[in-house]
């Protein structure tokens, strides 16, 4: 929006796109006029057009990532069950052994 003024914060998505669009075509003395009377730094109409660029880009990339992540932790998660029913079954034969030994007396084989 030429000649208002508007901070950066202070754009909307629709604003910057019109300022993408209007300066689409314009000289590198075009832009750096269009920018002072807009009130914005050349650097931010440049990150808005690559913003713009980039807005349809498809994000496929994260999702398969997650997935694959959560498979993961399912993985780990069943496995560390699995090494804590045998932890407590050995600790339970343990306890059973100190009993019986407390009882019978140690077997001199061992």
């Amino acid at each position: 929006m030429a000649g208002t003024g508007k901070r950066n914060g202070r754009w909307s998505s629709a604003d910057k796109f019109r300022a993408v669009l209007q300066t689409a075509t314009m000289s590198e003395a075009e832009i750096s006029e269009y920018c002072r009377s807009a009130g914005i730094l050349p650097a931010d109409l440049v990150l808005w057009r690559v913003a713009c660029e980039q807005a349809n880009t498809p994000t496929q990339q994260e999702p398969v990532k997650d997935i694959a992540s959560v498979k993961r932790i399912e993985q780990l998660e069943r496995e560390l069950r699995r090494k804590e029913a045998a932890l407590a079954e050995t600790a339970a034969l343990l306890v059973l052994r100190k009993k019986a030994d407390a009882i019978w007396g140690k077997d001199e084989d061992e």
